[in-house]
């Protein structure tokens, strides 16, 4: 197989950069869609049967293609079951061939591949050459990722300095501190990750300026304060420190709800102990799980691309000389400045019928289902996944999803008063009684635990429709991720089990095989630690959670991490098991609130967290960090992020007077207990038996879990039938999450997603893919900061300040006189009556 590339200059709009497949025993070309015979040297029987002006077209190179595969031979090497691979822009390839971008060999390091303006590729002799053969024709056969890594690499660039452990353990040991204590207070605003990244640099720049130029030797070792310029890999391992630590530790919240709500103390020591387990057993189990989810090419990651991007842009590492467009680093900045200062949400319909309730249910953005709503607020845009980032093809899953689920089965339901529902908001997250109020817990609840005898006297539990059947699609969710991973994922699981990064083969892989890479074992080292940390702090809490029930959150955890990482790493949406735990916690173990706390953490941490550890192996995979100091890295942000969480949480419920009651004078109020209360309460007091038990109200929604199992095989063998029909596209478990956060979540978030994805992801990056891979990611990253910039802004200058500043004019008010806003239901009840049985069990 050969490849002949050719550039034409005349198109109206761009240049388009051409790849003509050439059989050498047909001599047949295939260009735009013409089949054309040709003799022994078939460039110039091309250009003869085409007659083109000789200035039209320029012949830069015939080359023999050099086959590398992305993934092993004889698994899916026609990318079936890899919805990213994008067959129109590799229209010229086999099923057996990965695309093979080839450079000039006139030095310039402009490569050829189907869109223009993706970052260069290597020269021949680069310093990355190395020894392996034919690398510098190699680039990423995925257009996100040509968009934002760069193929290049400098060893020598500085990166273990001394600034990244001044910089990393400061920002790692000030932030989640920060966010620890707010966490506490109504309203609140948490500093990102995406914020952090951003300042490191000018702090990165101040200490190249400022520290002395002195070495200093220690222990045998030897290093310099001031090396020189900071550099792009410093600032990435920085930011790898401070993502690791930023979120702190959960079991924060766990101590301070059994403090608060159940009058049991943890000693700072217990919580260290539980702490590292919580923090560090998804740590071993991301290292041992890097040839899945780090090493493949297809593993993509799209939102770390933007976090490269953003570095990259930075640092300006490939955007010098861009004369003919605006930069990079300009766009970036104006990005930020426009979102900072816009934020808008017209809700018209309800505005036009405020007392109407139908109207206001299926139109309202507050407890209906949004069918009416413009939104401007890049907030409300983003809740379900930036639709800068998230593929095109994952957006229209989730659209199907939610469109079926929210706007065609609940409003059915909803009309036949299915599940009492039309006593209740059709969309609000809250639970009511049998009156049509809102849930008291505190009329169940005794001494901070669940009494029996003031539950059968006060009321069932109700939910409204959306709520209801949000547990059903969750149910769903679980078995249909099950099922679709073993149908389109079981070969390359089992052919990549034992594999290592010399294994692979695509350029970022081939660039990392510089750096020693981090051996399995310390990874089980690590997580053998925490798993007996683990099993000492549960004997020293005396909490009521059995070690056998330790070792069942961690395989419960453990079975979804391969699952919700494919989906997190191709689509950029995650999937959270943490009402999954709670289910089967309740079940196995009714009666320990805080024991089902604990088991929901841990069981948790294990997904979540082990695909955050993930999510930045792959970041240091993409930016050339060597693997050994992005685990340092990890642990020691890990460890920092510890101690000062436990820390400044125990300091807060020490010494701020009224901490945690309703009316404390600076509003520490302490909202965030509240999900801990329910929760508790919810599957450890009423528990699951209650409500999804034959002959509870919503036992009809456990068939779910059929039904999610049953879904994807349709559609899988559908795709097998053709290969390249658009049912490869359908993604059942992606589709289910859609609704698994209805409410709060409704038709405002996903049709703004829908939108902008349309615009952004289709549109542009189809029609002019040159604008789509400079500026597209640049763009999510603007307008996030701007967002966190502007509500931190607005939190320090009008919410913080003397308990705040209101403003009120008529845009701030108008919404609250609409029975959307109010919360109406369809159904009212006289005073002294109940809607639902007389008995519940």
């Amino acid at each position: 197989m050969y490849v002949a590339v050719l550039r034409r200059f005349n198109f109206s709009e761009r240049q388009l950069e051409l790849g003509l497949c050439l059989n050498s025993q047909l001599r047949r070309f295939n260009c735009l869609g013409k089949q054309l015979e040709l003799g022994p040297d078939p460039i110039e029987d091309f250009l003869k049967t085409e007659s083109p002006r000789m200035e039209e077209v320029q012949v830069l190179e015939i080359h023999h293609r050099i086959h590398y595969p992305d993934v092993p031979e004889d698994v899916e090497d026609d990318h079936f079951n890899d919805p990213n691979w994008d067959y129109r822009a590799n229209s010229s390839l086999s099923p057996d061939d990965s695309p093979t971008y080839c450079s000039t060999d006139m030095g310039t390091t402009t490569g050829v591949d189907t869109y223009p303006d993706r970052p260069p590729i290597r020269k021949r002799g680069s310093k990355a050459d190395d020894s392996h053969e034919g690398i510098q024709f190699q680039e990423s056969p995925y257009q996100e990722v040509r968009a934002a890594v760069p193929t290049t690499d400098d060893p020598n660039m500085l990166v273990n300095t001394f600034r990244v452990w001044i910089l990393g353990v400061a920002f790692a040991a000030i932030i989640p501190t920060f966010n620890t204590v707010i966490l506490l207070r109504y309203p609140f605003v948490l500093i990102s990750a995406l914020l952090v990244q951003i300042i490191i640099l000018p702090c990165g720049k101040f200490l190249q300026w400022a520290l002395p130029k002195y070495r200093v030797s220690a222990f045998g070792f030897s290093f310099s304060l001031n090396p020189g310029p900071f550099t792009v890999k410093e600032h990435c391992l920085i930011s790898i420190i401070v993502n690791i630590a930023i979120g702190g530790t959960s079991i924060t919240d766990i101590a301070s709800a059994s403090r608060i709500i159940y009058n049991h103390r943890w000693s700072v020591g217990s919580q260290v102990l539980l702490g590292t387990t919580t923090q560090f057993i998804g740590f071993g189990l991301a290292g041992c799980l890097r040839q899945f989810l780090v090493w493949p090419a297809n593993m993509i990651w799209q939102g770390i691309l933007v976090r490269c991007q953003l570095l990259n842009t930075m640092h300006s590492n490939y955007d010098e000389g861009d004369t003919p467009h605006v930069s990079r680093e300009r766009f970036l900045y104006i990005a930020i400045a426009c979102s900072f200062v816009y934020f808008c949400v017209f809700n018209w319909v309800c505005w036009i019928a405020p007392n109407n309730v139908i109207v206001n249910s299926l139109f309202g953005s507050l407890s209906g289902l949004g069918m009416g709503v413009l939104t401007f607020d890049w907030a409300q845009v983003t809740t379900f996944g930036n639709p800068l980032v998230v593929p095109w093809w994952a957006q229209i899953n989730l659209l199907g999803g939610f469109l079926f689920v929210v706007w065609i089965i609940c409003p059915i339901l909803w009309a036949k008063n299915v599940f009492y529902s039309q006593y209740m908001p059709v969309s609000v997250i809250q639970a009511f009684d049998n009156t049509g109020a809102p849930y008291d817990l505190t009329a169940i609840v005794t001494n901070g635990t669940f009494d029996l005898a003031k539950y059968e006297k006060y009321s069932p539990m109700y939910l409204p429709i959306t709520y209801a059947v949000s547990y059903g699609t969750i149910f769903a969710t679980f078995p249909a991720l099950l099922v679709h991973t073993f149908l389109w994922y079981r070969k390359e699981i089992y052919h990549r089990v034992g594999r290592t990064l010399k294994d692979e083969k695509d350029i970022h892989s081939l660039l990392m095989r510089k750096y020693p890479e981090v051996p399995h074992w310390w990874y089980i080292v690590i997580g053998v630690i925490s798993f007996g940390l683990g099993i000492i702090s549960i004997e020293v809490l005396h909490i009521g959670l059995p070690i056998w029930m330790f070792i069942f959150s961690i395989i419960l955890g453990t079975i979804f991490i391969i699952p919700v990482g494919i989906i997190q790493a191709i689509t950029n949406e995650a999937v959270f098991t943490e009402v999954l735990s709670e289910m089967i916690a309740g079940y196995i173990h009714p009666g320990h609130p805080v024991a089902i706390l604990i088991f929901r953490t841990i069981s948790g941490s294990v997904v979540t967290g082990s695909l955050f550890f993930t999510s930045d192996l792959k970041f240091g995979h993409y930016m050339k960090i060597p693997p050994r100091l992005v685990f340092i890295g990890q642990i020691v942000g890990s460890v920092v992020a510890l101690f000062s969480t436990i820390i400044a949480r125990e300091w807060a419920l020490d010494n701020i007077p009224d901490i945690c009651k309703p009316h404390q004078k600076s509003f520490f109020t302490c909202p965030n207990l509240d999900t801990y209360l329910n929760s508790s309460i919810l599957w450890g007091g009423i528990g699951p038996k209650r409500f999804f038990s034959p002959g509870a109200i919503y036992y009809p929604l456990t068939w779910c879990f059929l039904i999610g199992a049953f879904l994807p095989v349709p559609f899988y063998y559908l795709s097998v039938r053709n290969r390249r029909s658009y049912w490869r596209y359908v993604h059942v478990p992606l589709a289910l999450t859609a609704a698994n956060n209805v409410p709060p979540f409704n038709g405002i978030n996903i049709i703004s997603l829908i939108l902008v994805g349309f615009l952004f992801q289709h549109y542009i990056r189809r029609y002019h893919a040159g604008w789509w891979v400079r500026y597209d990611y640049l763009l999510a990253s603007g307008l996030d900061a701007g967002v966190i910039i502007a509500l931190i802004v607005i939190f320090f200058s009008v919410q913080f300040p003397k308990g705040g500043i209101t403003v009120k004019w008529w845009g701030n008010t108008v919404w609250q006189n609409t029975a959307d806003s109010k919360g109406t239901p369809l159904k009212t009840l006289p005073t002294g009556q109940i809607f639902g049985p007389s008995t519940w069990p």
